[in-house]
């Protein structure tokens, strides 16, 4: 995505949040997950917003909440742009204003709502002293506008697989082949992706790439060097990176690591 069609901000003294901004775009998201909750707006256009088990059309002045880690992906409908804005808030952050946090996603059409995203969100892009922007942000978690109607809830619980969830969440380790995760359980290679896939709404491989460009994402704010996390991640080489981390982030690591 040309870097003129969107807009992040992000500031050292206040780690615990992140914001886009993004105009007439029409990059596409492969399916991804956060560690960070994530709040959305659509300003223009429509979005086809997809997760396991569910899918919905979002129109201009649509908010959505979507949990950590819950696979999703927000794209315009074919051949045509939108316009939408959002926020990435650390989970311990925003549950020390906002109370217990719903495991569904949330889709809310309320106008006053989505004003008041705008106004949030217009602070924090502004000069405006950081403890300002903390404060704007913790009494918009705190008033619960981000809330909406349950769409969906996460996938359904597979403890069986949490040892395969933990091998291939270390993005800085070796984790062992497929068929190997496979035999410690007792199934096939095939049994194990379709397992995965149910419980997770991804195939391992693209569980770990996922993790492995969240992890790159936190080591891109502490303005690590570009080919130092590219290998330490176990990338093949720096295209690979990049085409991957534009595939999840819709814009490139460099774009991403010194934001305009």
């Amino acid at each position: 995505m040309p870097p003129s069609t969107a807009r992040l901000w992000r500031d050292p003294q206040l780690p615990f949040v992140e914001s886009r901004r993004a105009s007439d775009s029409l990059a596409c998201y492969r399916p991804h997950s956060h560690s960070t909750w994530s709040i959305g707006v659509v300003d223009r256009g429509h979005s086809d917003f997809r997760c396991p088990g569910a899918g919905r059309i979002l129109t201009p002045g649509t908010l959505i909440s979507i949990p950590a880690w819950l696979p999703h992906s927000c794209n315009p409908l074919p051949g045509r742009a939108w316009g939408y804005q959002m926020l990435y808030v650390d989970v311990a952050w925003m549950r020390r204003w906002a109370g217990p946090l719903p495991t569904a996603v949330q889709v809310g059409e309320d106008p006053d709502a989505y004003e008041r995203f705008q106004r949030l969100n217009d602070c924090l892009f502004s000069g405006r002293p950081a403890r300002h922007k903390a404060a704007a942000l913790a009494a918009f978690l705190s008033r619960g506008d981000w809330r909406g109607d349950p769409v969906v809830g996460p996938p359904p619980a597979a403890p069986e697989l949490e040892p395969v969830r933990r091998w291939l969440a270390e993005p800085l380790a070796e984790a062992p082949s497929l068929p190997a995760l496979a035999a410690r359980l007792g199934l096939s290679r095939y049994q194990l992706i379709r397992r995965f896939q149910g419980a997770t709404g991804m195939t391992p491989h693209a569980y770990r790439l996922d993790r492995r460009i969240d992890r790159a994402r936190a080591l891109l704010r502490q303005g690590a060097d570009l080919t130092r996390v590219a290998h330490d991640l176990g990338f093949a080489d720096q295209s690979h990176f990049q085409r991957a981390f534009k595939e999840r982030v819709a814009m490139t690591p460099g774009f991403y690591r010194r934001p305009r």
